[in-house]
């Protein structure tokens, strides 16, 4: 009687379990599927990616981090899910001389960008309330260098880890 009554209460915390895990996922979580190259080599095209969704409503985003967000600016994109780093918080002024990225006038240290992309950009500052994000890809990205900052409200939040396919299965 006794084993049958643990076997009945595991049972139950395993069903609890799982129904807590689909909880999570159905409301807090997000695993949408790259396309493109633009956060190589870090995240490869194909690779789905593990979304915080509750990241930022108890933190502010950080610069690094990487987030996911919707273009509004962009009727054609759809239900597209753009993927990219976050380099500017409101308030920075951000260059990028001959490929180099500048916050603030200092040089911004990059060890994630293995791909360069030599061309300038013209200085801007960050509005408040928005963010300057940029691929790791540099050379093979659509970014705030093309689309300009994104506002904060457009942050679905921040990648965790890539879950798919197995080989991908780390944390960002």
């Amino acid at each position: 009687m006794t084993r049958l009554l643990t076997g009945r209460r595991l049972l139950s915390l395993i069903l609890e379990i799982a129904l807590l895990c689909l909880l999570v996922f159905a409301f807090f979580v997000r695993t949408p599927q790259v396309s493109g190259r633009s956060m190589a080599p870090g995240i490869a095209s194909g690779e789905y990616v593990l979304i915080d969704t509750l990241a930022y409503r108890f933190s502010r985003p950080a610069r690094g981090d990487i987030v996911a967000f919707r273009r509004s600016d962009d009727p054609s994109a759809g239900p597209s899910i753009y993927i990219k780093r976050i380099i500017g918080l409101p308030g920075d002024r951000v260059a990028i001389r001959n490929g180099v990225v500048y916050v603030d006038a200092r040089p911004l240290s990059e060890p994630y960008v293995r791909f360069r992309d030599a061309r300038s950009f013209s200085p801007i500052v960050v509005p408040a309330g928005a963010l300057y994000v940029l691929g790791d890809n540099r050379a093979d990205s659509e970014d705030s260098r093309a689309f300009g900052c994104i506002p904060e409200g457009a942050v679905i939040g921040r990648a965790l880890a890539g879950i798919w396919p197995p080989q991908a299965l780390r944390g960002l």
